[in-house]
């Protein structure tokens, strides 16, 4: 089986856009998994959602559920961009028979997914919605060895917004460090984070995703109209400009 693991989309749909025509180029691509936060800090929510809508499966995020909820520790422009993102949700100018339908579809998303010996989660196999696995985080022995024991032998997640492939016993390697080749699996454990199609914040402002095959993986990059998504925050006044600027910068 071929698949597309995406994730942390955040409401940019130039963006989604761009690695779903990336996909589409591809040979073979089974399905298509998405690892949570489809909305928040960008400005098309509901076309996001509805194009993810169409996916095999979708993972709740920490902002998928603050939209649902009310935000905990988040960050001022954060939050400010959640509830913009809940009245997106609810408006109704047209009557939209999709309102309620994007509703049930957030208060469904499971925040585990298991298939064998793959783990899909949001944050991490300890704690599947918000903890954040970064890659200095390989310093840091005991935190990532707990949840190393709760993976069953691979698990994939976003969150950090930063791609790369934990491998159990303290390593860490980054898609530029796997830049022109696959990732073949070995006997360790692994956690590999996707990385962001709608924000990233490696320092490269392209979309990531990665296409995972039998025992390997392959992470991919695609541009798109990044300054179309920074003007339509520019444009919002619920939107803070901080979060178009980062994009500019992949940060």
């Amino acid at each position: 089986m071929k698949r597309a693991i995406l994730s942390d989309i955040h409401g940019n749909l130039e963006a989604l856009e761009a690695v779903l025509e990336d996909i589409s180029n591809k040979d073979d691509i089974d399905k298509i998994y998405c690892l949570g936060d489809v909305i928040g800090y960008g400005p098309n929510p509901r076309e996001c959602l509805d194009l993810v809508r169409n996916f095999d499966l979708c993972i709740l995020g920490n902002h998928d559920q603050a939209a649902l909820f009310d935000p905990e520790g988040f960050s001022h422009g954060a939050e400010q961009a959640i509830f913009w993102t809940r009245n997106q949700l609810e408006a109704n100018p047209d009557k939209d028979a999709k309102v309620s339908e994007r509703w049930e579809y957030l208060c469904h998303l499971p925040r585990t997914h298991l298939e064998g010996d793959f783990m899909f989660v949001h944050g991490s196999a300890r704690n599947p919605l918000n903890e954040y696995v970064f890659p200095e985080d390989v310093h840091n022995p005991k935190k990532l060895e707990k949840i190393f024991a709760l993976v069953p032998k691979y698990c994939f997640q976003g969150h950090t917004h930063v791609p790369g492939v934990f491998v159990d016993g303290g390593k860490f390697k980054s898609p530029v460090q796997l830049v022109g080749q696959r990732y073949e699996f070995t006997p360790e454990k692994i956690m590999v984070n996707v990385g962001s199609v709608g924000q990233p914040r490696d320092g490269d402002p392209r979309s990531s995703y990665l296409i995972l095959e039998d025992d390997s993986l392959e992470f991919c990059r695609v541009q798109y109209d990044v300054q179309k998504t920074v003007d339509k925050i520019f444009a919002t006044d619920e939107l803070n400009d901080s979060q178009g600027h980062r994009l500019l910068d992949g940060k």
